[in-house]
C-alpha cells in the first residue's frame, strides 16, 4: 500500500496533468491544388511581397527620374559649361555615372528608412 505521500504526489501530478493544456490538433491539410494554392498565398503573404516589389521598383525609376532629370542639372552649374554631370571624369575615372548611381541609392534608402519608421511609429506590420 503506497505511503500517504506518494498518494499525495500521484493526485498532485493527476491534478497537474488534467490543468496542462493539450497541444493543437496540427492543421488539416488542404484538399485539392487550387486549396494547396490558397493556403500558399496566405501562409508565405505572396500577395504583399509581390505589391512591396512592384512598388519598390517604381520607387526606384521615380527616384531616378528625379535624380536625373531635377538634381543633376542644379548639380551641373558647378561643372564648367558644357560638361555633361553623366560624363564628368576625374583623371582616368569617369565618376559621373556611378555619382548619379550613388545619389539615386541614397535617396531611395532614406525613403525606405521613412517608410519603415513611420510605419512601426503606427504598428503598420
Amino acid at each position: 500500500m503506497p505511503s500517504v505521500d506518494e498518494q499525495i504526489l500521484a493526485e498532485l501530478r493527476e491534478i497537474k496533468r488534467l490543468l496542462t493544456p493539450a497541444p493543437p490538433a496540427p492543421p488539416a491539410a488542404p484538399k485539392g491544388l487550387i486549396e494547396e494554392f490558397k493556403v500558399f498565398l496566405s501562409q508565405y503573404k505572396v500577395l504583399g511581397l509581390a505589391v512591396a516589389f512592384i512598388l519598390g521598383v517604381y520607387l526606384g525609376a521615380l527616384v531616378k527620374a528625379l535624380v536625373t532629370d531635377l538634381i543633376l542639372p542644379i548639380l551641373s552649374f558647378v561643372l564648367p559649361p558644357g560638361q555633361d554631370f553623366n560624363t564628368y571624369e576625374v583623371g582616368p575615372f569617369r565618376v559621373g555615372d556611378f555619382a548619379n548611381a550613388l545619389l539615386t541609392f541614397i535617396i531611395v534608402a532614406f525613403v525606405i528608412f521613412l517608410i519603415v519608421k513611420v510605419s512601426k511609429r503606427y504598428k503598420i506590420e
